[in-house]
């Protein structure tokens, strides 16, 4: 067992680090498409990707680099087996319902193994079997029922006591015949290919709002509009709302992950335990090499303690039960849960037809960020999707949607209150570098972060989209807030919305 282990200084994520990709212009003019996608991750891509090849004239804006959103962060298992989740989806949705959800997520895992086979992507694809595992006997019955609403829904799998990582455990589920892959290295040949068939790609470029005359039209923050039929809001957060409400039908959690080398083969297999805290575990590849990919440690964004305990937490499981060689990465990932925890995918209103959002992943953003791109490219293209129903952005299951409505904006109303009134009275001539305080300047409550070479930067701490005060993240450091989960760097610039304007600066004269 190692001690003394040189966390990675910077969270940078393995997949990102590994693959190089083209830079990409921002838009400078007004355009017409047939489509206009706004994100560059999997939906966004794999939408391109599709219509594309249907000689559709698409148009993809993102607001920073292509594919360093959530997609660029995940852990990139594409599975079926979404946590703990199947009996629970009978239960409210019945087992129609549920039946849809596996079906979706069935072909979206087929369509990844398709394409790669299709166009022989070098994206260390391989076949895994998945686990749910528990080492509490509180948890035995959870997974039992779990094996029954498989059973029910005919999941191939297995209930076993033992399975080839050895980690604690006293009981697994097993669904079988899933994967997992290098998810950039698979989406930079769909948006390759999706240039090839005419699609039009922008960097920087931030879509602030959608206009409507004949046709929608995407309006950025430079005014330049992309003129379209239909409109693919894929940035992970909807940056137009449409009047659907979306900041009080969604939470937003991090989590987080660390890349490590041990001295122990990687047994095969993908895995993640029904309690909490989360310790989701997998492999890739590196020079030839076992990385192995720790992740959990799941809490609502802008709250809880301070970060980095997250990322130490992950590091001491890891170390205790593998014992760590080699520290080479770590990363956070946000994502969105919906009330009933089922994405929503379709149009943004029932009276919108045109405007289509896809969020709300739970983050198994792999296969429904998949499906996704596929129901709303079968929208474009024919009008009709068979999913359309289950997924709809309209749906407002009476349970367990209304409890948690009101749970998740009784906490919102909470953050907003406490941020108002909580007392600061850090000095800032004591911060040392490196680090961030909470301060009043001129009676306003104030972020201020030391930066390296003891330059401060100062922020209004109120979030500009709907007024929460933001807390510090010291493993990303950036400012997050714990209402709807927008994240600014410690500068002030929108890292992830749904705030659209930064933080505004706040001179110490």
């Amino acid at each position: 067992m190692t001690e003394n282990l040189n966390m990675p200084q910077f969270p940078e994520p393995f997949w990102r680090d590994s693959v190089k990709f083209s830079t990409y212009p921002k838009l400078e003019e007004s355009l017409k498409a047939d489509v206009g996608i706004v994100g560059g991750g999997i939906v966004g891509i794999t939408a391109a990707y599709l219509l594309a090849k249907q000689n559709v004239k698409v148009v993809l804006l993102d607001a920073g680099d292509i594919l360093n959103g959530t997609t660029g962060h995940t852990t990139a298992k594409v599975t079926a087996q979404h946590g703990v989740i199947y009996n629970e989806l009978i239960e409210h949705f019945g087992l129609e319902g549920a039946s849809m959800y596996y079906k979706g997520a069935t072909e979206a895992v087929e369509f990844i193994k398709e394409t790669v086979e299709l166009h022989d992507i070098p994206c260390d694809f391989s076949k895994e079997h998945a686990y749910i595992y528990t080492n509490s006997d509180s948890y035995l019955s959870t997974l039992e029922n779990e094996k029954e609403a498989y059973d029910r829904l005919k999941i191939p799998s297995d209930l076993v006591k033992n399975m080839p990582l050895e980690v604690p455990m006293k009981s697994a589920l097993i669904m079988k015949d899933q994967a997992q892959y290098h998810p950039l290295k698979y989406l930079k040949t769909l948006l390759e290919d999706s240039i090839k068939n005419g699609a039009k790609i922008f960097e920087q470029t931030t879509a602030v709002d959608v206009e409507y005359n004949k046709h929608p039209s995407i309006v950025t923050r430079d005014g330049h509009r992309v003129n379209c039929r239909y409109v693919i809001q894929a940035s992970h957060y909807p940056f137009y709302d449409g009047q659907g409400f979306y900041p009080t039908r969604m939470y937003p959690d991090r989590s987080y992950i660390i890349g490590i080398k041990t001295d122990k083969k990687y047994p095969g297999g993908m895995y993640i335990n029904a309690e909490s805290p989360t310790r989701s575990i997998r492999s890739t590849s590196i020079d030839g090499e076992d990385l192995w990919l720790i992740g959990g440690e799941n809490h609502k964004t802008g709250q809880g303690k301070p970060t980095m305990e997250h990322y130490k937490a992950l590091e001491d499981f890891a170390n205790k039960q593998f014992g760590i060689s080699d520290y080479v990465n770590r990363w956070s990932a946000q994502d969105l849960t919906t009330l009933d925890k089922v994405p929503y995918i379709g149009a943004i209103t029932e009276e919108q037809k045109s405007v289509f959002v896809a969020t709300g992943f739970r983050k198994w953003g792999m296969t429904n960020g998949t499906l996704a791109a596929k129901m709303l490219s079968d929208l474009v293209l024919t009008g009709e999707s068979d999913f359309e129903k289950f997924y709809s952005p309209s749906r407002f299951q009476a349970d367990p949607a209304i409890r948690k409505f009101v749970s998740i904006n009784s906490d919102v109303a909470k953050h907003l209150i406490k941020g108002k009134l909580e007392y600061t009275k850090n000095l800032v001539d004591e911060l040392p570098t490196d680090e961030a305080t909470i301060t009043r300047i001129k009676g306003m409550r104030t972020g201020v972060y030391r930066d390296k070479d003891s330059k401060l930067h100062m922020v209004d701490t109120t979030c500009t989209h709907l007024g929460c005060e933001v807390e510090w993240n010291s493993g990303d450091r950036t400012w997050d807030c714990p209402c709807h989960g927008s994240r600014y760097s410690y500068t002030g610039h929108v890292l992830e919305g749904p705030a659209e304007r930064p933080l505004n600066p706040v001179q110490n004269d």
